[in-house]
């Protein structure tokens, strides 16, 4: 006997476990899910379409679609282990402009999305955030574990 398929966010939910029960590589570099590196791994979960022939009532759909992934896979993720902490990444995409280090995950997440919700589980930084690279670039879920020092 089968179960019922998955939904969208039982899947992402079940990405994210996984992520956080992962050991973390020695070396940074591609996973299966995204990248990982020394305390992190970091995975799209969710993502639209490229949008760069797409008429304007598509992109805004996308761009709702996405905003929508995010708040539902936040609500249940917040049903779990309480009220997040919003982290806007504007410095440290200003620092990686300006050349300057920042800390992985979030040298990656803060050129793909403008804040992330956090929360600290059992000795993890887990992120999640939604953005887009660029307006016809496809919209993305973002989620992100690291370990216990987490940024942020």
């Amino acid at each position: 006997m089968t179960g019922a398929p998955l939904t969208t966010t039982a899947r992402q939910l079940a990405l994210i476990d996984e992520l956080r029960g992962r050991a973390f590589p020695s070396q940074r570099g591609p996973s299966a899910a995204g990248e990982s590196g020394p305390g992190f791994h970091l995975a799209r979960i969710w993502q639209s379409p490229p949008l760069w022939d797409a008429d304007p009532a598509e992109v805004v759909e996308a761009r709702e679609d996405c905003a929508a992934e995010l708040a539902a896979l936040t609500a249940v993720l917040s049903l779990r282990w309480g009220e997040p902490a919003a982290v806007e990444l504007s410095a440290e995409l200003e620092r990686t402009a300006m050349g300057l280090p920042v800390a992985p995950p979030l040298d990656v997440l803060c050129a793909l999305v403008p804040r992330v919700h956090t929360w600290r589980v059992a000795g993890r930084w887990v992120a999640v955030g939604a953005g887009q690279s660029g307006p016809e670039l496809p919209c993305q879920v973002l989620a992100a574990v690291a370990d216990a020092r987490g940024p942020g």
